[in-house]
């Protein structure tokens, strides 16, 4: 296809008229900007080689059950179906079979010089039994074609897989290996795109462990998806009323059942575009973001979660609006050192914010500034703050535990004193909503700089040695690796700079470590919030500014450099497990060293 097909100009206009100029633009420089790791040749130098390839042939999995390969067929160009089948043929795992359900008219002519794909099927299925075609009299769509070759298949393992696409050769057998290694029920995979010669490879998509908030943003596990068969029956069958988003609805009602969920991080899956493919035209099935919108809102239903769904202006992702349930206290805590002008600015915004059942924790450390004294008679007669003093040195964990004991509220709403609320004053309400969910532990907003380049929009551990912040700098208008920025996620850990943490569960890990008198304290209260079975749920439509500067002072002193030292090295001892295997909430194929979700050189 030229670089300016008419095909190519179309789709440019209906974009740019369901954006706008501005969003168009900005849109286009993002898709037009290089990549820091190309892909083409990264996917290419990180594939099995025919040797890999050959020892898992020679290493069968030992136990591994029979995968039925379930594929809903309709007039499929003859050229499609022979490489998907190819790539069945091409596994290195042979305890599969694939059933074709094809549903295209039985008088339909073929395309000139092509066979049906019933006529190509069976030209398979005549040289290889496990090959099997189910030959349906109606097309019943997408979801009834779908059960049709999930009523036929025999496997107690399904995988799905369009008719279009391509299973790279060692998909079965590293799912295979899963299922034997870790009995699992529900088993996703990394993917990628491939032109329609098969021969180009890009946009690789890079998933994290199950993250429901994620799933409930975009439906990110797509493909590879193998289920347990005993897992979908109890789950239900593809859904007609759902088509468009049939695989959505049933993502989630697996999941809502799965007992054990694994992620593969390896690209098992080349998910192929053309002209009608959504892979390459997410615009050609806008019927389609509705039918996930229902997907997302019934799954909010059969879990007993209130919340409303929004359509994004990106197609396919989504926002759950959680509504606050009553109007519990929220106890604020901001450790304060002199700096009057920050600590005014920070109240001011906080105080203008839409949810007002709130009390204020200012806990004073050592000032010395005659104006910061002036400004706390000046607070004194507010009710709803009250002044604390530590008159011990900084420790910033045993200044918040200090202060948290204090508190009288049922949340806990961690602040720092240059952390200004100015963008929406609903941004309280918004984290409250999300953390008054059973399973939440913590919520982490999204900050930036003055400058309107972010400052946080989550922490990944490993990122610089322990731990870091994503994608700090980038500009606020960018969303980032496939809009991460801006979507809803559950991650390991985001920065207390702003979190609100549910008292109950602060209470229950033992609230902040205080060998961890500066750095890292915010990392480790996350990871054992999740430790103990709570999501640490990053926000970014809680919006702030952190008025924090760009480039900290250097750790110059012989004590400072000591302190922050043992405090890596306490992270390093207590979080060794997570340093060694990666951040379940990021991807092994992702880079240490970058903030962006960039390829790992």
């Amino acid at each position: 296809m030229s670089k300016f097909s008419p095909y190519k100009i179309k789709k440019g206009l209906l974009y740019l008229k369901h954006y706008g100029v501005g969003e168009f633009v900005h849109r286009l420089r993002e898709r037009m900007e290089p990549e820091e790791v190309p892909y083409g040749p990264w996917f290419e130098a990180k594939k099995p080689d025919e040797a890999a390839l050959l020892a898992m042939r020679n290493s069968p999995v030992i136990g591994g059950p029979l995968i039925s390969v379930v594929v809903p067929v309709y007039r499929t160009p003859e050229r499609f179906l022979r490489e998907l089948i190819k790539s069945l043929l091409a596994q290195t795992y042979p305890t599969w079979e694939l059933v074709l359900a094809d549903a295209t008219e039985m008088d339909a002519p073929p395309r000139a010089g092509e066979r049906t794909p019933s006529e190509t099927a069976r030209a398979y299925a005549a040289r290889d039994p496990r090959i099997r075609l189910v030959r349906l009299s109606n097309n019943a769509g997408i979801s009834g074609n779908t059960n049709a070759a999930m009523a036929a298949a025999t496997g107690h393992y399904l995988a799905f897989a369009d008719h279009d696409d391509l299973l790279a050769p060692q998909a079965l057998y590293r799912m295979a290996e899963a299922i034997v290694k870790e009995e699992a029920d529900f088993l996703y995979s990394d993917e990628d795109k491939v032109d329609a010669e098969g021969t180009k490879h890009y946009q690789p998509h890079f998933k994290p462990d199950f993250n429901l908030d994620l799933l409930r943003s975009n439906n990110y596990i797509t493909h590879l998806l193998v289920v347990k068969r005993s897992l979908a029956e109890a789950a239900g069958p593809f859904r007609e009323e759902m088509n468009g988003a049939q695989d959505y609805d049933f993502i989630f009602r697996c999941a809502e059942k799965a007992e054990r969920i694994v992620h593969i991080p390896e690209v098992l899956y080349h998910w192929r575009t053309h002209e009608a493919s959504t892979a390459d035209n997410p615009m050609s099935k806008q019927y389609a973001y509705e039918a996930g919108k229902r997907a997302i809102e019934e799954h909010l239903q059969r879990v007993g979660c209130p919340g409303e769904v929004e359509l994004l202006p990106d197609f396919g992702f989504y926002r759950v609006h959680y509504p606050v349930q009553g109007q519990p206290l929220v106890s604020v805590i901001i450790p304060n050192k002199d700096a009057a002008e920050e600590l005014a600015a920070c109240l001011d915004a906080l105080l203008a914010n839409t949810y007002e059942n709130i009390e204020v924790l200012v806990v004073e450390n050592n000032s010395t500034t005659q104006e910061i004294f002036e400004y706390y008679r000046e607070l004194a007669d507010n009710p709803r703050i009250r002044l604390l003093r530590w008159k011990q040195g900084f420790n910033y964990s045993a200044i918040n535990n200090y202060a948290a004991r204090a508190a009288r509220g049922e949340y806990l709403l961690f602040l720092n004193n240059d952390v200004r609320g100015t963008i929406t004053k609903d941004w309280l309400s918004e984290m409250l909503g999300v953390c008054q969910r059973p399973e939440v532990g913590a919520v982490g907003a999204k900050l930036y700089y003055p400058d309107n380049t972010v400052q946080h929009a989550g922490i990944v551990i490993g990122i610089g040695g322990v731990a870091g912040a994503m994608f700090v700098g980038l500009p606020k208008w960018r969303s980032g690796y496939l809009h991460k920025a801006n979507l809803m996620q559950d991650l390991s850990a985001c920065t207390a700079a702003c979190l609100l943490v549910k008292r109950e569960a602060f209470r229950k890990v033992g609230g902040f470590e205080e060998r961890l008198s500066i750095a890292f304290n915010d990392v480790d209260l996350c990871l054992r919030l999740r430790e103990a079975d709570y999501l640490v749920v990053y926000d970014p439509y809680a919006e702030l500014y952190h008025d924090e500067s760009k480039t900290r002072g250097p750790e110059d002193t012989p004590e400072k450099v000591r302190r922050f030292q043992s405090e890596i090295d306490y992270m390093r001892v207590r979080w060794k497990q997570i340093l060694k295997n990666g951040d379940p909430m990021y991807n092994k194929n992702l880079s240490l060293q970058k903030w962006n979700y960039s390829l790992k050189p």
